[in-house]
């Protein structure tokens, strides 16, 4: 593309070239010798909170158990920072089994391991279940994630029930008759 203006070619500005740079390369680094000198060395990256040996490190489990999938999500102890989250239907193919006790033990399995790399030792368990003005009983897999967050290592610190109960509910689904079966 180049406009013809009394006679001579010109380019349009944003095809003119700065000074020492040649068309189609990237402004002449090529042709220079690598630098010399001390090589940098690479920091250390530290994943997780820094801790003392021996020293507990808490996480929180949130683990929402419902009768169609659990879920098992480790933050840290404000609840901002997510440091795994993984689900009974990560875990298993069939659509039927993403609330099974051992979808859940397999979920909880991977966040324990996810949690030890990062050097989290202890957690705090929330559970849930779905609540509000649904069932207020968890699912299958409530049990079975925490058992296997025990098994697999994770000192536990507080079991805390964080159900949504509703001081006075809005109407529940299925009309005046109920669900009829």
């Amino acid at each position: 593309m180049s406009l013809q203006i009394s006679g001579r070619t010109r380019w349009p500005l944003c095809h003119r070239l700065d000074r020492g740079q040649v068309r189609g390369g990237r402004g002449g680094d090529e042709s220079m010798a690598p630098r010399r000198g001390k090589p940098q060395q690479q920091e250390q990256v530290v994943l997780g909170p820094q801790a003392k040996e021996g020293e507990n490190v808490f996480g929180v489990a949130h683990i929402y158990a419902s009768f169609n999938d659990t879920f098992v999500h480790v933050t840290d102890l404000s609840g901002k920072e997510t440091i795994a989250r993984i689900t009974g239907g990560m875990k298993v193919k069939a659509d039927r089994d993403e609330a099974s006790p051992y979808a859940a033990m397999l979920a909880a399995q991977d966040v324990a391991e996810r949690c030890k790399t990062l050097g989290i030792t202890a957690l705090h368990i929330k559970l849930r279940a779905t609540g509000g003005n649904r069932t207020k009983t968890p699912g299958p897999g409530a049990q079975s994630a925490l058992r296997a967050l025990a098994r697999s290592g994770m000192k536990i610190g507080r079991i805390e029930d964080v159900t949504p109960i509703p001081s006075d509910s809005t109407r529940r689904k299925g009309g005046r008759r109920g669900r009829r079966l």
